[in-house]
Formats: C-alpha cells, sequence, structure tokens
C-alpha cells in the first residue's frame, strides 16, 4: 500500500487542526467547488457534519488496574539501550523508531498499563504480545523485541510506509485495512503525530 501524495497532505490538513489534547469535536461540510472545509467551533446550522467525536473519558476495562507512568529518572532513556539495538538489528526497524514508540507508549517506563490492559514499554495488548510470543510483557527484553517485531509485520503489511505502520501500532491493522488508511481516530492522529516527532528527534540525536 503506497502513501499517495494527497493522502498525506490530507493527513496533515486534519491533524493541524487540533492538537494531541484538544476535547472539540471536529466539523466537515463539501463546498459546491468540491472543496472540503474542516473546524473544531461548533458551526450554527446543518452545513457541517460530525467528522471526529471527541469520546468521552475511557474507562478501565473491567479486570484492568492501570498504571500511569512513574518513573522520572533520566537513566531511563538509556537504560535498555541494548535491547533497543538487539531488536532494531533483528527485525530491521530503526532504533530512533523504536525509542520514539517506547516514549509515546510508556514514556520508558516498564510498568505502565494502560486503561485497555496494554503493558510495559511499548504498552504490549495480551493478544497482540501472544501473537508475538511475550510471555512477560514486563519483562523489557521480551516487551522490546515483541513491540519491535509487530512493527516490522506491521511494516511488511503495508509495504513499508512509516504512517501506516505507525498509525497500525496504536489503531491495529484491521482499522488500516478498513479504512485503506490512517483511521479517523483523533487518538491515532494525535499519536502518529507524537511517534513521528520523536522518531525526528531521535533520528537527529544519532
Amino acid at each position: 500500500m503506497k502513501m499517495k501524495r494527497w493522502y498525506f497532505i490530507f493527513f496533515l490538513l486534519i491533524a493541524s487542526i487540533f492538537s494531541f489534547q484538544a476535547v472539540s469535536d471536529i466539523y466537515t461540510y463539501t463546498d459546491k467547488n468540491g472543496v472540503v472545509h474542516f473546524t473544531n467551533v461548533k458551526p450554527a446550522g446543518n452545513k457541517f457534519k460530525v467528522y471526529l467525536k471527541t469520546p468521552d473519558n475511557r474507562k478501565a476495562r473491567p479486570g484492568v488496574t492501570p498504571v500511569p507512568a512513574k518513573d522520572k529518572s533520566p537513566e531511563r532513556f538509556t537504560r535498555y539501550d541494548k535491547y533497543i539495538k538487539e531488536a532494531s538489528e533483528l527485525y530491521v526497524i530503526p532504533m530512533p523508531l523504536i525509542r520514539a514508540v517506547i516514549k509515546v507508549e510508556s514514556d520508558f517506563d516498564l510498568n505502565v498499563v494502560s486503561v485497555a490492559g496494554a503493558e510495559g514499554l511499548m504498552q504490549m495488548l495480551p493478544g497482540t504480545a501472544e501473537r508475538m510470543k511475550v510471555k512477560d510483557s514486563f519483562n523489557p527484553r521480551q516487551n522490546i523485541l515483541g513491540g519491535t517485531k509487530y512493527l516490522r509485520t506491521l511494516a511488511n503489511l503495508f509495504e513499508g510506509d512509516l504512517l501506516l505502520t505507525i498509525a497500525g501500532y496504536h489503531a491495529g491493522e484491521g482499522n488500516i485495512i478498513k479504512y485503506e488508511g490512517i483511521p479517523p481516530f483523533k487518538t491515532t492522529i494525535g499519536y502518529v503525530k507524537r511517534v513521528l516527532k520523536y522518531y525526528v528527534h531521535y533520528s537527529n540525536s544519532i
């Protein structure tokens, strides 16, 4: 699946409308000239339609006890270097991309658990962890190898498309296939923006 120019521009336009932490819904309409308009300010009348609906605050799944990132030690950013290097060489995924995903997913805190039940540095959901042969998501080596293996799986599936690989890591490959691109989920669009930002940052730090 190749990234078309119009699709990349469309992603940038949508992503620029709102920040990841914005709380507004997104509205859209197409004028008589075929130009698509977006706004995060609720318009009067019925010309605009809801494009992205801001979800209510997410609640933890039954049986899940969320654990936020608490580790603030500077050492955490280099603590797992050998595993990141190993995973990068094994699955041919750039080290800066692995670091970027870890930064966004857990801020390099091994003990993080999301409201959805994702665990560890690269926030492996139980089902994904099982697919990637990860037995203990809180084991840093297993988690990083498993998360990087999933990135490689996505990169292969989407023919090396970086944006789709990152979006797929967040939303799942099924949603990428369903929407034939980055799905119109506010959280996924924000996730891609943040991972790309850190990917550039870590790439420039080499």
